[in-house]
């Protein structure tokens, strides 16, 4: 029986407008590396992957130019305008290697602080699910649902989880499940797009400190968590 494999993906081909940066915020520097490059070697450093697909936009002028970017086990797929294209980029990109029922685990290029015990986690409680599903943190806080300015409900936050990433998936099923949603904006994730398809991910809790990056204020915290983790 063929053994079943991890594979890595990272979209990378965003913008980060909200950073009011100079550069996509996975190049800004972080910790004496770049945010992606932190990101990288904590994947690399689980020694799960068989390869890492990295899905980068056209033209990107600073890839090229990390050291990480010519590891063994990253591979580069071109990104696309939504991160579902990305993603549907990078599979198609392993298409040739990856097995229907090998695991994919995708994960934000902007989440620097993911940990080794996190991802193995994931894939303990997940690997013989016959979905998958995704690293997650419980609400603590109060959410309201509003229209314009004005509150019309509040959720139990009890029933509310925060996402976070790695999302792990099969192979197939991811694929599948992004081509039949494709174009659709309101697949924000991997999850949703199974969602979609009446399938229910499952939830594993993951550290508070799993954060993405996506204000300038967030590059000073992951340089806290990254120092406290060490």
């Amino acid at each position: 029986m063929t053994q079943t494999k991890f594979w890595g993906i990272v979209p990378a081909a965003g913008v980060g407008k909200r950073m009011n940066a100079d550069r996509p915020k996975q190049y800004l520097p972080l910790s004496e590396k770049t945010v992606i490059e932190q990101t990288l070697t904590r994947l690399i450093d689980a020694q799960v992957f068989e390869k890492i697909i990295v899905a980068i936009s056209e033209g990107d002028p600073y890839w090229n130019n990390l050291p990480i970017s010519k590891h063994e086990k990253i591979i580069r797929a071109e990104g696309g305008k939504e991160r579902a294209d990305s993603v549907l980029n990078a599979l198609a990109e392993i298409k040739n290697q990856a097995a229907d029922n090998d695991w994919v685990l995708v994960h934000d290029a902007a989440r620097p602080c993911i940990t080794s015990e996190d991802i193995e986690k994931l894939i303990l409680e997940l690997r013989h699910d016959e979905i998958g599903g995704i690293l997650a943190l419980s609400s603590h806080d109060t959410l309201k649902d509003v229209d314009g300015l004005q509150i019309v409900s509040t959720h139990d936050r009890n029933r509310i989880w925060r996402a976070l990433t790695p999302q792990m998936f099969r192979y197939g099923a991811l694929k599948k499940a992004l081509e039949f949603t494709q174009g659709n904006v309101g697949i924000t994730d991997e999850a949703s797009a199974l969602e979609a398809q009446g399938l229910s991910p499952k939830i594993v809790e993951g550290r508070s400190d799993n954060i993405k990056i996506t204000r300038p204020e967030d590059l000073a915290l992951a340089q806290f968590y990254l120092s406290q983790q060490k």
